[in-house]
């Protein structure tokens, strides 16, 4: 009879992550290349979803606005990680018929991802120059 592997007990006053459960009763892993949670790392690696979910903490935007505040991404870009976010349910699309305004808010999932982006961000921001001087040193000759 085989031996299930031991785990080591969390110490007290800790919790470990909770993962879902897939349909096939196997539990998610972003390890695994057939993991479908490997689908949502990757929107979150994305730049321009991570600075859409920030653009979009601050409540209902429209695309101009969108467009305005993520400097450098395209028209294109911004499309497509919109369709992206809400195919995702992460950004939900409101249109206002009687005025003919789009507006994009983040839904109740995208909120979920509001601390982990903005530490992300605020990680980006303390640790640049940090970043700077490890390439300069090791883009330099010799």
């Amino acid at each position: 009879m085989a031996r299930s592997p031991i785990r080591p007990r969390p110490r007290a006053g800790t919790r470990r992550p909770a993962r879902a459960r897939l349909a096939d009763g196997h539990l998610a892993n972003v390890y695994s290349a057939a993991c479908p949670s490997r689908q949502a790392l990757d929107r979150l690696a994305d730049k321009w979803s991570v600075l859409l979910i920030g653009a979009l903490e601050a409540g209902p935007r429209r695309f101009g606005q969108l467009r305005d505040q993520v400097d450098g991404i395209s028209e294109k870009m911004l499309v497509q990680t919109l369709r992206s976010l809400e195919r995702d349910g992460l950004v939900a699309r409101e249109a206002d018929a009687a005025d003919r305004t789009v507006t994009y808010q983040l839904t109740e999932l995208g909120r979920t991802l509001q601390a982990p982006v903005a530490a992300v961000r605020a990680w980006a921001e303390q640790y640049i120059n940090d970043i700077e001087d490890a390439r300069a040193a090791s883009d330099a000759p010799g």
